[in-house]
């Protein structure tokens, strides 16, 4: 049974439409959604004995794993880091600094007067979400059970992941280096307990040339902060042991209770502009994956679907138009130089003709003179060269569990993953 027909791209289909039933009708949503997961979950599980590719599975396992590990930690840096530049300037500058010019805000709001209000309404419906990225995802890394897409699934998971931690990585760099007013002047004071007065830092750098031209002119000159900040008012230092340290970053406040972890988690999306888009990277390199590793007319969907992920981003505030722009190319960018950890093409094929191609001569020569042994040996060599894929057996015994844990670990992974976590 292969989906190269367009199965993957029907299930990916009916996903998205059933699921979007929630908005117009919960009642056939809350019977059409289990359905569906029920149906794909049990087609998956009556292939795993009979998938041909367990061994590449089992290869690909510690880099997936890896890939994990890195996501998590780069996933902590960007957490910490949205809690600090939410806080370093406190509540009071969120609440007074108007939002930054976007054009792109001004022409949707323009197109709401000129398109049809059919057309309006299509823009403005909340189709897809952050987790219906993630989920096309999954559905494409698990098609690899019905040869639709190039194995391992577990390489082509890891390539995600790893692209993915790499994109937030250089996120958290990026809008931590410059702190950005929010699209959304209310969203600090409603979702964070921070101060209300800037960290002392911000007091003595920051503030007394935040406004006054001659004084950052004067800044410029000395290349020293000369201003006096006048009474500096301190924070709320709670007793953090060996985390201590992290109090100058996230700045708690009585009422916020004593763990920092617990800080982190309420971190969320943060509130500040945050370039580029968290969620707008997952969206374009799901589609990027789904572009290389299926193509068809489903891909082209998944773009439609990115664009107007985008634009929704872009009329709710919940970015500027720059952070979707920004990471629709970095996410692009970030896939093509990631196609080392996984890739559609042939490798082992292509590696083979490369060697081929080297020996063409010698082979030729070899076949002018009816040198049979020497024909035999050169292709040995190629065969040999081009066997990486096939090294590493294991047991039968393994290879019988594998695919038994590896998927009910995987289904676990799934549900608590979207049971527990939000925001992106």
């Amino acid at each position: 049974m292969r989906w190269r027909g367009g199965g993957l791209g029907l299930a990916a289909i009916s996903y998205i439409t059933i699921d979007y039933l929630r908005e117009i009708s919960p009642t056939w949503h809350s019977r059409l959604q289990p359905a569906l997961w029920s149906i794909l979950s049990l087609i998956a599980l009556t292939r795993i004995f009979t998938y041909k590719h367990w061994s590449a599975e089992f290869r690909a396992v510690l880099p997936f794993v890896g890939s994990i590990v890195f996501l998590l930690s780069a996933l902590l840096l960007e957490m910490l880091s949205v809690r600090s530049v939410t806080a370093v300037l406190g509540l009071d500058w969120h609440r007074n600094t108007p939002p930054l010019p976007d054009t792109g805000q001004w022409l949707l709001l323009a197109l709401n007067e000129k398109l049809p209000q059919t057309v309006v309404d299509i823009l403005r419906a909340h189709i897809v979400g952050l987790h219906h990225f993630l989920m096309l995802f999954i559905m494409l890394a698990f098609s690899v059970l019905f040869d639709s897409v190039k194995a391992p699934g577990f390489g082509l998971g890891a390539r995600y992941l790893f692209t993915l931690a790499i994109g937030r990585l250089l996120r958290a760099i990026s809008f931590a280096s410059t702190i950005l007013p929010s699209a959304r002047p209310w969203c600090a004071a409603a979702r964070f307990q921070v101060p209300g007065h800037p960290h002392r830092w911000a007091q003595k750098y920051y503030v007394p040339y935040a406004s006054d031209a001659n004084a950052i002119r004067q800044l410029l000159n000395k290349d020293f902060a000369y201003a006096d900040p006048g009474t500096v008012l301190s924070d709320y230092r709670p007793d953090w042991g060996s985390m201590s340290f992290l109090i100058d970053f996230l700045r708690p406040t009585p009422t916020e209770g004593t763990s920092w972890y617990h800080l982190l988690k309420k971190a969320g999306g943060g509130c500040n502009d945050l370039l580029y888009s968290g969620h707008m990277l997952v969206a374009v390199l799901t589609a990027m994956a789904w572009t290389e590793a299926y193509g068809g007319f489903s891909s082209a969907l998944v773009w439609l679907l990115v664009l107007h992920s985008a634009q929704r981003e872009i009329r709710e505030r919940h970015h500027y138009s720059v952070d979707c722009i920004v990471a629709i190319y970095v996410g692009i960018l970030l896939w093509k130089m990631t196609g080392f950890i996984w890739s559609s093409q042939n490798l082992s094929r292509m590696k083979r003709l490369n060697m081929l191609e080297k020996i063409h001569g010698k082979l030729f020569q070899a076949a002018k003179d009816s040198d049979i042994e020497e024909v035999q040996k050169l292709l040995s060599e190629v065969e040999l060269g081009s066997q990486q894929s096939q090294q590493g057996k294991v047991s039968n015994k393994v290879m019988w569990l594998f695919p038994l844990v590896t998927t009910i670990s995987t289904f676990t992974i799934i549900i608590l993953a979207f049971t527990f976590t939000s925001d992106g």
